[in-house]
């Protein structure tokens, strides 16, 4: 499947590793001082349905489909583009704007189910007894899943209390980027078993090194990479891995938080505006799904340990 999809990007001459980058750093970077030069940012005599405007949806969108599964952290470029952008930051519409930076992530849910449709129904296949692939890594999936997932929700308040903020966010993309150049090249010597033979062992390592990622700024994406790298899986099967359990996670908390909090969502920012943020993050997800796996066919993953540092480095001097 993977290698079916870089066919398909190579047909549609995708983005550069130097151009995608750049389009990230030109909307954490330009987001501020292009909404106040626009009026994007909130007037705080508007009402709280205007503090979300198209645009911003727009440019969330944006972040949250190019950063989702590439291993730099849509938690942590949401929450600096939210500050950026004013979003959430009065008490009426902080939890609102909280549940919207994880239901936006739909958009991403939506991109990798078109995209690896044939893997899914497979999974799905797996789970009524008819494919022992699809069962092997059906169970992967929930293996790994669920030491996060339980983490995550003994500890959520912690984690947003401490670690939801710039400086802490900031510092993970740096630890990132120091694993990609240091960590990888280490673990990943070419070659590495296939998606369908993954085992109970290299199961409970990847999931147990899942909880390192509730750090916001870390990123799941990157995470399960290096861990399947170093359990011994291809860097093939090691990306596919880790957007099947991007939308196993995605799925769960898009769930959880909009059972919990969509109806706040909907009396504090409308339908329409948010619908077209999520509209847009899908667009974007497909692109850069399609993107990371023609680039990772060809080169590393060092042009991310690049981009981390200097968005760590932005975004502190942007909100210092």
């Amino acid at each position: 499947m993977l290698q079916q999809l870089a066919v398909n990007v190579r047909r549609r001459r995708p983005l550069t590793a130097l151009s995608l980058a750049a389009a990230l750093l030109t909307i954490l970077v330009f987001t501020s001082p292009l909404a106040a030069a626009v009026g994007l940012e909130s007037d705080p005599a508007t009402t709280n349905a205007n503090e979300l405007t198209v645009a911003k949806a727009v440019v969330l969108g944006l972040v949250e489909g190019i950063t989702e599964y590439l291993p730099v952290s849509s938690t942590g470029h949401l929450h600096v583009t939210q500050r950026l952008l004013d979003i959430g930051e009065t008490p009426e519409t902080e939890a609102a704007a909280d549940t919207y930076a994880i239901t936006i992530q739909g958009g991403a849910i939506f991109a990798v189910l078109l995209l690896y449709r044939r893997r899914i129904a497979d999974v799905f296949a797996g789970l009524i007894g008819r494919s022992e692939s699809g069962r092997r890594v059906l169970v992967a999936l929930l293996g790994a899943f669920a030491p996060a997932a339980a983490f995550g929700f003994v500890f959520d308040d912690t984690i947003k209390d401490n670690l939801l903020d710039v400086g802490p966010i900031a510092g993970a993309w740096i630890v990132g980027a120091a694993a990609i150049w240091f960590i990888v090249p280490r673990v990943h010597r070419g070659g590495g078993a296939a998606l369908d033979t993954i085992t109970l062992r290299q199961t409970a390592i990847i999931g147990a090194t899942q909880v390192l990622a509730l750090w916001p700024g870390t990123s799941r994406s990157l995470v399960t990479i290096i861990a399947a790298l170093a359990v011994g899986l291809s860097m093939a099967a090691a990306v596919e891995f880790s957007f099947l359990l991007g939308l196993v996670t995605l799925s769960a908390a898009t769930l959880y938080d909009g059972a919990q909090n969509g109806s706040e969502l909907i009396d504090t920012f409308g339908i329409a505006t948010p619908l077209i943020g999520l509209a847009v993050a899908f667009i974007s997800a497909v692109v850069a799904v399609r993107w990371m796996v023609d680039y990772l066919q060809r080169r590393d993953l060092r042009i991310f340990a690049v981009y981390r540092v200097l968005v760590a480095i932005a975004a502190l001097a942007l909100l210092a």
